[in-house]
Order: structure tokens, then C-alpha cells, then sequence
């Protein structure tokens, strides 16, 4: 009797659980935790399979022995109860327990031993029915795909233009770092693509799934990893869906997203909304906006880089100027210039110099709501107005050497010019009228 090997250091079950942790969202290392294995172990999984899962969550069907049956089998058998107690003791027939016994004992001793994980390792090892892939059988659509996604970008004239010169390293590239070119098309794209190319060809078809686990997953034998370069995102493991989620901003709860803005805010007809962002320049200086929903009134925030704080320090304060704590109290110093009846609520984008905002709500009374993600329409005003100022702060330049002097005269230049919106009338003097009827309102409730 020869040994097919040693059994695997985790059953399927702990597998399946692993992967529902990581479609979950959760990390690999949480997860390997969750499923009861090491966290080398759930790393190797991970990076082996190229992030994608490796067993299905189907269940077994009842006509197969569970693990937990196995179990049982193996702790009666070595009491030395017999096939058929075994098999009334589980209600299996008796040619079922014997085939087992039998088929899926240990073999490593040279004599047959019956234990439960060692029969499961066998019995799963039997029911793989691997299929070659069929990028793997077809020369012709692996080479169509293959072209599609690391071609050579040509000229017009037809002649190829080589690129950067990319070593692949086994996994993303990093920021501002140079990539390779390709002709780049998604699998999507290739898949949906083919039956164009070859209508007649029913060979000529495959699905951009089958594109991705060619990809990612080692030992299929179709399409080398490096090809992922050439993917848009350029991963080199793929990300699963929750755990992209995950990495929202967790200061964002639900409950101050833009949604819950109350609606005068939405309709405009109460002044006392504000709108902000950043303008970024050179060397991550930056400036803040603030503009009023209302009467388009803008307040600049200074925002120099914070030289008085040391070394940075890992996780420590952002020393650029505009991290959280220096936005926080460039807004708080700002807002509180103004009546309270201008102080009702602030919309943000979901940057994380804004993750102190519960503070910010303490200090000033003024309640922050955030966009939804990559919705910059959601500030039209906002963005509009930094349309505006880049007459003065043009990108690239460094945004620093601007005094809060000048940035006051910035800002008073822009509210003094007259705006279509508002009548030809000018954002200051929309918003004076505004303080002006308030005075006179509360002077009339007064007598």
C-alpha cells in the first residue's frame, strides 16, 4: 500500500469558513483566526489563490459522509462496535460504513487505520474532478486574450511604442510609480468583445470570469500573473467587494450623510448652509473654502504647514497644514465670526481631514454632513467657487507663500463681484440684506 501523501493542515470546513470571512470583508488575518488556522496559513491561501475563494459554501449533500459522521465512525470502530452497529448507530447502511472503513482509512503505518480527518482528506481527494481550462486547451482564445491585455500600444502609422520599462514584482504598483503599458482591455471587455470578432466561432467564447481565475488563480495553467499589470487597477490579488467597502472613511456613519441634511438646506432659502473643501498646491500646501449655499459667500481658511510640531511621528498629527486637528480649528476660528443664524450647517467631501468633525460640532454649534462618495455635484457651490479661486491659487504652485492677509483680499474680491444667481446683486450684499431683515425682525418682536 503506497501513502497518496499527508493530509492538508485544514478541512474544508475551515476553509469554507475562511473565505465566507474574507467575502465578508474581514482581513486575512481575522479571518484565518475565525476558520481556526494559522495566520501563515490563511495568508498562504489568500496569495496562492489570488484572493479569490478556493471552495464553494454549497453544503454537501446528505448522500456523502460529513466530517462530523467520520468522527463518529472512528470513535466506535475503535471501541470495536461492528459495520452494522455502526451503521444503525449513524442510519447508514451497512455497505456504506464498510466502504468507508475500507476505502479512506490511513495507510502512512503501513497497515490500515481508520481516522476522521484522514478519511475526509481522502474522500475529498476522490470527488475532484479536475477540468482543464479552457484558456489552458485553446492556443488561439488564450492569444486573443492575451494580445487584448498586453498588447503593444501602437502609433497611428502602426508602429509600436514601447513604454516604460516595468520589472514585475509580484504584487501593485505603487503610488507615482510607472506602469506598463498595454493595450489594457478589461476581461469584460475581451468577453463580450469575442463574439463580435468570431460570430460563427463558438470556441471563440469565454466569460470574464473564467479571464479573472486565469489571472489570479495559480496552477490553471492559462495566463501569467504578471498579466494583471495590465489591468486597470493593476492588483495583483483581487480585492473582494466588502472588503473595498470596509475602507470607507469610518468617521461617515449614516446618520450625517448629505440625506439627512435637513431641506432648507437643499432649497436654499435660508442662508446659514455652507459648503467647504480643500484646493491643494504644491508640496501638499493647501487652502481651505468655505462658501455660503445661500448668498455664495466665501470664507478662506488659512491652512500653513505646522513647522512648530517636531519630527513627524508615525499616526501623529499631519504636518502639511491641512490634517484633521488644523482644519478643525482653521473652520472653528472661522465660523465663529458669524451670528449664530449663519451657523446651521456644513457640507463636506468625505476627505479625512474632516474626522474630527463631532468635535468641530462641539466647538461651533454647526451640524457637518457628508457627500456621498466621488459626488462632487453635491457641492455644486463649493466646486464652482474653487473653479474661481484657481484664477488665483493655479494648480502646481505653492499655496504657502499666500498670507491669511492676502487670502482675506481673495475672498473679498470674489464677494464683491456681482453673480447672475443672485440678481446681479453681489454675494456681501446678499448677505447683508440677510443680517439686516434679522436685525429688523427681532427689533419688530422686540417692541
Amino acid at each position: 500500500m503506497r501513502s497518496p501523501g499527508r493530509p492538508p493542515v485544514a478541512s474544508r470546513e475551515q476553509r469554507q469558513r475562511f473565505w465566507a470571512a474574507i467575502a465578508r470583508g474581514v482581513s486575512t488575518v481575522d479571518a484565518a483566526v475565525q476558520a481556526g488556522v494559522s495566520e501563515v496559513v490563511g495568508v498562504r491561501w489568500f496569495r496562492e489563490s489570488g484572493g479569490m475563494p478556493t471552495v464553494t459554501q454549497t453544503p454537501l449533500s446528505g448522500r456523502y459522509l460529513s466530517l462530523a459522521e467520520r468522527e463518529e465512525i472512528a470513535i466506535l470502530h475503535a471501541r470495536g462496535y461492528g459495520v452494522r452497529e455502526i451503521a444503525r448507530s449513524l442510519g447508514r447502511s451497512p455497505s456504506t460504513i464498510s466502504r468507508e472503513l475500507r476505502r479512506n482509512a490511513a495507510t502512512r503505518s503501513g497497515k490500515l487505520e481508520y481516522r476522521a480527518t484522514t478519511a475526509q482528506w481522502h474522500a475529498e481527494r476522490r470527488a475532484k474532478r479536475p477540468k482543464t481550462a479552457k484558456l489552458a486547451a485553446n492556443e488561439e482564445l488564450r492569444q486573443y486574450v492575451q494580445d487584448r491585455l498586453a498588447g503593444e500600444v501602437e502609433r497611428p502609422d502602426g508602429s509600436a511604442v514601447a513604454g516604460p520599462d516595468v520589472r514585475w514584482i509580484g504584487r501593485r504598483h505603487g503610488r507615482r510609480k510607472d506602469r506598463r503599458w498595454g493595450k489594457a482591455w478589461s476581461p469584460e471587455q475581451i468577453a463580450h468583445r469575442l463574439p463580435v470578432d468570431f460570430p460563427d466561432d463558438k470556441s471563440m467564447r469565454v466569460s470574464h470570469e473564467a479571464i479573472y481565475q486565469a489571472l489570479y488563480v495559480q496552477g490553471r495553467g492559462a495566463l501569467r500573473r504578471e498579466l494583471t499589470a495590465c489591468l486597470r487597477t493593476g492588483r495583483a490579488l483581487r480585492v473582494p467587494r466588502a472588503r473595498r467597502r470596509a475602507h470607507g472613511k469610518g468617521f461617515v456613519t449614516d446618520q450625517i450623510l448629505i440625506s439627512e441634511r435637513p431641506a432648507e438646506a437643499e432649497d436654499r432659502a435660508v442662508p446659514g448652509h455652507w459648503e467647504g473643501d480643500l484646493i491643494l498646491g504644491l508640496g501638499s500646501s493647501a487652502i481651505g473654502t468655505l462658501v455660503e449655499r445661500s448668498t455664495r459667500f466665501v470664507m478662506l481658511l488659512h491652512l500653513p504647514p505646522m513647522d512648530d510640531c517636531g519630527p513627524r511621528v508615525k499616526n501623529g498629527p499631519a504636518l502639511a497644514g491641512h490634517g484633521a486637528e488644523a482644519v478643525r480649528d482653521a473652520i472653528a476660528a472661522t465660523i465663529t465670526t458669524l451670528p449664530d443664524q449663519l451657523r446651521r450647517s456644513l457640507t463636506w467631501d468625505q476627505g479625512s481631514e474632516m474626522s474630527q468633525h463631532a468635535q468641530l460640532r462641539i466647538d461651533t454649534g454647526l451640524n457637518v454632513y457628508f457627500c456621498d462618495p466621488h459626488s462632487p455635484w453635491q457641492r455644486g457651490s463649493n466646486e464652482n467657487t474653487n473653479g474661481l479661486l484657481r484664477q488665483y491659487f493655479p494648480k502646481g504652485t505653492d499655496l504657502t507663500r499666500h498670507s491669511a492677509e492676502d487670502l482675506a483680499a481673495v475672498a473679498a474680491t470674489l464677494n464683491s463681484r456681482p453673480r447672475k444667481t443672485l440678481g446681479w446683486k453681489t454675494p456681501a450684499e446678499a448677505l447683508d440684506e440677510y443680517l439686516q431683515s434679522c436685525q429688523q425682525a427681532s427689533v419688530a418682536t422686540t417692541d
